[in-house]
């Protein structure tokens, strides 16, 4: 795949949409495969370093070197990739996915046939429907009864919003279950952990309820079971937790699991 000198020579074409400022980088090799695996671009023991990002008459390698988060408890990520010439450049996890498809820009807008239509011929569809639309126009238009009013049915009581804190804080919290949720990126089931009792330790504490994070290789050396209760740091966005494909019962959430816990670290299992 390491296409080298033809690729510069297409620098120009690219245009390149360059990070904000300071970006992710990746801890380790693990953080790094744990990252392309939720985005769906690898899920191999030798993670994938090289990608092909496409354009209609092009293709160029590139490298993933990071990425930006964002949202309002940044719950979303966009990837930094290293153009060969050396131009870093963002873009979507999906869309950099989608590139690496065989088929990725097979698409050409000279395949599509070009028609006048401002002169139809006669006796074709389109003037015959004209004529039909220009008749109905003449016709009068039967009054439509007066629509009943729908009962209106009471609202429902909103629940107090939680302000998320955007900074990393402290948690605690318990392992309820292990549960299976649906990874449209990789189309796989990924292995999540389900916390309750879950609690934001600030003044004054900020109880979550029920909460979800990745069973990560880290999280896997606790050898965690149901029931144990953990201290850990970390940061919370409101994600859902999606439900899993074909999956057994003991896999399943019996609740909705409204909270994500992001990489959670300093975890202390008591």
């Amino acid at each position: 795949m390491a296409i080298e000198h033809e690729q510069l020579e297409r620098s120009g074409l690219t245009r390149y949409v360059p990070p904000k400022g300071d970006f992710e980088g990746f801890r380790d090799d693990e953080h790094y495969r744990e990252k392309l695996k939720e985005w769906g671009l690898s899920s191999a023991k030798e993670a994938k370093r090289e990608f092909l990002f496409k354009e209609r008459n092009y293709q160029r390698v590139v490298t993933i070197k990071g990425y930006e988060t964002y949202g309002k408890s940044d719950e979303f990520n966009t990837l930094v990739i290293e153009f060969q010439d050396g131009n870093l450049s963002c873009i979507n996890p999906a869309f950099l996915k989608e590139m690496q498809a065989s088929s990725f820009g097979r698409e050409s807008m000279l395949q599509v046939e070009e028609k006048d239509f401002s002169t139809p011929e006669l006796g074709s569809e389109g003037s015959e429907s004209q004529a039909e639309a220009k008749t109905s126009e003449l016709k009068p238009v039967p009054k439509s009864e007066p629509k009943k009013r729908k009962a209106t049915k009471p609202k429902k009581e909103q629940e107090p919003k939680i302000e998320l804190p955007a900074d990393k804080v402290h948690f605690t919290a318990s392992v309820k279950q292990f549960a299976l949720t649906y990874n449209p990126f990789n189309e796989e089931n990924d292995e999540v952990v389900v916390l309750e009792n879950v609690q934001i330790i600030q003044e004054p504490p900020l109880e979550l309820g029920l909460a979800w994070c990745s069973h990560s290789k880290t999280l896997k050396k606790f050898e965690l079971a149901p029931g144990d209760q953990l201290e850990f740091d970390g940061k919370v966005a409101k994600k859902k937790l999606a439900k899993g494909k074909d999956v057994e019962e003991e896999f399943v959430v019996d609740a909705a699991v409204l909270y994500k816990v992001n990489n959670p670290s300093k975890i202390v299992k008591s």
